[in-house]
């Protein structure tokens, strides 16, 4: 209790002189704020995309792709082998008796972003009527739902906000003729709210396609994946395979977020290495500066361990400050900002997550840089430094 009551009141003391430091204090503040600035910043991007592709989707939905293909775009699937797939017990059904299963078949077209009339590409996506059932956050905001078999897309808001030529009342022109853009969805912010969907048993002759990419099923039950997994290993002439969505999905992802997550921690090392070197500075001049006081408190019977506790948490206390500054700074000019990557639209994501990761990153700044100025502050001669000016 008594080495906790000293530490208490040192800190106290050196806590109250802060405002005697105030300019040099900000460099520690300044350094950590835009480490965990940058990092997180970065790092929502990762979470922007990972919530794009997650939102929308659970753990008791599964996809069918061509045996040997790792994506749907690169995947193949003859009517039969998504007749076989429809049919396969435990997939849901709807209360009709109908499965619930979503032929999807995938396109892209070619568009210009409205920041600097980039060229991109949009996703064109095909979905059955029991996908449209299946995804019961999207939702029309203005026109009207397309008619199956009409040549009609509806389009994300995300897309829309993002490409040019994808207004409501436009058309996308598609091999055999221009389909009007008859209603504008939103989906929650998941992947289709950056799409433009289309019914895709008309839209696969419009471009000159015969098969589908994939087939999206709903689960009956925890243990219908397996099951499913068993039925298709069980009729190999259909040459398909099965794995959980989310699982597809995280696989998707990691595509792009392991060069960003990357990115965003090389950087913020680098930025972290002069942080440390800027807190290391900052903490031995405090410690010159307060080195008569520090002699005088250990004159009066403080111990060492009071004193270094002082400077640690000087740091600590500093580097919070600047994490917290950092970490809203970044939300409030990334969080739910809108970008492209490839044919996806998503808002980059400042979550808790992230603004943990940053404070950690902020700890660990004020450790590594407090332990030598600490280390000093408690071995400091008490007479010398009352002999000091």
């Amino acid at each position: 209790m008594e080495a906790l009551r000293q530490i208490l009141v040192v800190c106290a003391l050196n806590f109250r002189g802060l405002h005697h430091r105030i300019w040099s204090s900000l460099v520690i503040v300044g350094g950590v704020g835009c480490v965990v600035a940058v990092l997180v910043s970065i790092l929502s991007l990762t979470a922007g995309i990972a919530r794009s592709y997650a939102a929308g989707t659970g753990s008791e939905r599964a996809i069918v792709l061509a045996a040997g293909a790792m994506w749907d775009d690169a995947s193949s699937l003859t009517h039969e082998a998504v007749n076989f797939a429809r049919d396969v017990p435990g997939v849901k059904r709807a209360g009709d008796g109908s499965p619930l299963a979503d032929a999807q078949v995938v396109s892209s077209l070619p568009v210009s972003k409205k920041s600097g009339a980039l060229e991109a590409t949009v996703m064109l996506r095909g979905l059955s009527a029991a996908g449209f059932r299946m995804h019961p956050n999207l939702r029309i905001v203005a026109g009207r739902m397309l008619r199956p078999g009409a040549g009609e897309v509806i389009v994300g808001v995300g897309a829309e906000r993002q490409f040019t030529g994808l207004a409501l009342g436009s058309t996308i022109a598609l091999q055999h003729g221009r389909w009007p853009i008859v209603g504008m969805f939103r989906s929650d912010g998941d992947l289709l709210e950056g799409e433009i969907l289309a019914d895709a048993d008309t839209l696969m002759p419009a471009i000159g396609r015969k098969d589908y990419n994939s087939v999206i099923l709903d689960l009956a039950g925890p243990g219908a994946l397996a099951s499913l997994q068993r039925d298709v290993a069980r009729s190999p002439q259909f040459k398909v395979r099965v794995e959980r969505q989310s699982d597809y999905y995280a696989r998707t992802t990691r595509r792009f977020s392991g060069f960003f997550t990357a990115v965003a921690f090389g950087l913020g090392g680098l930025m972290a290495i002069g942080a440390v070197f800027g807190t290391v500075n900052t903490l031995h001049s405090a410690v010159s500066t307060r080195s008569r006081e520090i002699a005088t408190l250990r004159a009066l019977g403080f111990g060492a361990v009071a004193v270094a506790a002082s400077v640690i948490l000087e740091a600590l206390l500093l580097s919070l400050i600047g994490a917290v500054l950092g970490a809203a700074t970044a939300w409030v000019f990334f969080n739910g900002d809108q970008k492209v990557l490839g044919t996806d639209v998503f808002n980059l994501s400042v979550t808790p997550g992230l603004v943990g990761i940053g404070v950690l990153w902020a700890v660990g700044i004020a450790l590594i840089g407090a332990a030598l100025p600490s280390v000093r502050a408690a071995r400091a001669e008490i007479t010398v430094a009352l002999r000091a000016v």
